[in-house]
């Protein structure tokens, strides 16, 4: 059994829900999708054993023979349809009816072949198979409470806010998994965190643990800390509906108020990389040439003036403004918040810290009751551009898509619709590079930075290696040397 740490419980473990990093970690060994991201950030097939395109707007996924659900029954077309149809019902709370949208019709042509049809051509439509992740025909709106799935492990019980226990399911198509089971084990606390994986409670944390707690245990000869580039995105959003952050200036100003590079280099103790957009690195849309507002407290305070908000005494202890920053009850997480903070003080701005346990963040963020937040951006969402269009097109604001800070700018949407409709991928690339360039301008987030991927794990443990997007899947092939 396989003890991993994480910092709070699942929100949703039905796939077609539950979009915060602990559930989606926890899909992953539950269920399959038709695709999944490898190690390239490429789309290729996983419960599909291919996608076809044979007409602009028809794809035609295969599914592979002898898939099989965890109550024994084999996933089938039928299976495919209910999910995606499913989407479009009113009554579920998903997200992902934005990510759809271009979706005319789902059908089974057999028991093996389903037939995409989309409404216009969408090149980034493999990446919509990715999530959701595919649930059994006729799944409730209670599925969410014993969740059946195709993945390596079957779920036994979730004890809330303590722990998910998973077993390992040996009729999963990619191979049994090489340990019995996996528990991921609820631990807000970094501290407690550390202190189990020192004592051999915990055998492994991915990404969850703050940097100088990584530094302490990197010296412990009983743990193995591993590093590799990452796709996690940490930011800052803002409410563009509010009188003050719907300023580009004031925006901007911020933006130049914030010293990224000490984040990095003190904080995250060099486990990180400074980001300048939502797209990683490693992708093949990533545009580096985009307008970037670094820090510069003298044109901040410049911006601040010309947007109507002079400071009142100079240097004094006066403010230029009051906002409010929301973030989450994670000690990195209230230490960022805090040097930042400090760092808009500089400049007059008086930022009020307000810290929840993450579940209540997550729901302030997602009805848009903010004016500033900070979250991250993880795993496979970042794998293909389409997520900037999920995430800052006008008509992707909540419950239909990520635009929860209600970004709106026409010639964004433009381009997006444009990159959305061509499968020229140099095309695609020019217009997703162009979206990129016009968002940055805007500042509707501050780009923080990129995490290194850091996995915190038992030294007796092999096989820990994970890919750019953290997938758990990784964990079916981990196991102890002495097993």
């Amino acid at each position: 059994m396989v003890v991993v740490g994480v910092v709070s419980g699942p929100n949703n473990l039905d796939p077609r829900i539950g979009t915060d990093a602990v559930s989606q970690n926890a899909q992953q060994l539950i269920f399959s999708a038709l695709m999944r991201v490898d190690e390239h950030l490429k789309v290729v097939p996983d419960a599909a054993e291919r996608l076809d395109n044979p007409e602009p707007t028809v794809y035609v996924a295969t599914l592979r023979k002898g898939v099989r659900f965890h109550d024994g029954h084999e996933l089938t077309a039928a299976d495919v349809v209910y999910t995606f149809r499913s989407i479009f019902d009113p009554k579920l709370p998903t997200p992902y009816r934005g990510a759809l949208r271009m979706l005319k019709s789902v059908d089974a042509r057999d028991r093996y072949t389903v037939v995409f049809t989309l409404t216009q051509p969408f090149g980034s439509f493999p990446v919509n198979l990715v999530f959701p992740m595919i649930v059994p025909d006729g799944a409730s709106l209670s599925f969410n409470a014993h969740p059946v799935g195709t993945g390596p492990y079957r779920f036994v019980r979730y004890v809330t806010d303590e722990r998910v226990e998973l077993t390992a399911f040996d009729q999963y198509f990619g191979g049994p998994p090489r340990n019995r089971g996996v528990v991921l084990k609820v631990i807000p606390d970094n501290i407690m965190a550390g202190l189990e994986l020192r004592k051999g409670v915990t055998d492994v944390v991915v990404n969850d643990l703050p940097p100088d707690i990584v530094y302490q245990l990197d010296r412990d000869p009983k743990l193995k800390v591993e590093r590799s580039p990452g796709t996690d995105y940490q930011y800052v959003g803002f409410n563009m509906l509010d009188p003050i952050l719907k300023d580009v200036r004031v925006r901007r100003a911020l933006s130049h108020a914030i010293k990224r590079k000490a984040i990095i280099e003190y904080l995250r103790r060099g486990l990180a990389i400074p980001a300048v957009g939502m797209m990683p690195r490693e992708s093949w849309a990533f545009n580096p040439d985009v307008p970037v507002f670094d820090y510069d407290p003298a044109r901040a305070r410049a911006l601040l003036d010309e947007a109507g908000y002079p400071d009142p005494d100079g240097d004094g202890p006066a403010s230029r403004m009051h906002l409010t920053f929301k973030t989450s009850t994670n000690e990195f997480f209230r230490l960022q918040a805090s040097v930042i903070q400090e760092q808009l003080r500089a400049v007059g701005v008086d930022l009020e810290l307000r810290t929840y346990e993450f579940a209540t963040l997550y729901a302030d963020v997602l009805s848009g009751n903010f004016q500033m937040y900070s979250l991250q951006w993880v795993g496979g969402a970042m794998a293909d551009p389409d997520i900037l269009r999920r995430v800052f097109h006008s008509n992707q604001v909540p419950p239909a898509g990520f635009n929860r800070g209600h970004f709106s700018d026409p010639r964004v949407d433009r381009a997006l619709d444009d990159a959305s409709r061509s499968t020229d991928e140099a095309e695609r690339r020019r217009l997703f590079g162009d979206a990129q360039r016009l968002i940055a301008d805007q500042v509707p987030y501050i780009s923080l930075w990129s995490k290194t991927n850091t996995v915190v794990a038992q030294r007796d443990l092999s096989n820990r290696h994970v890919a750019p997007t953290v997938d758990f899947i990784f964990l079916k092939d981990v196991v102890r040397r002495s097993d």
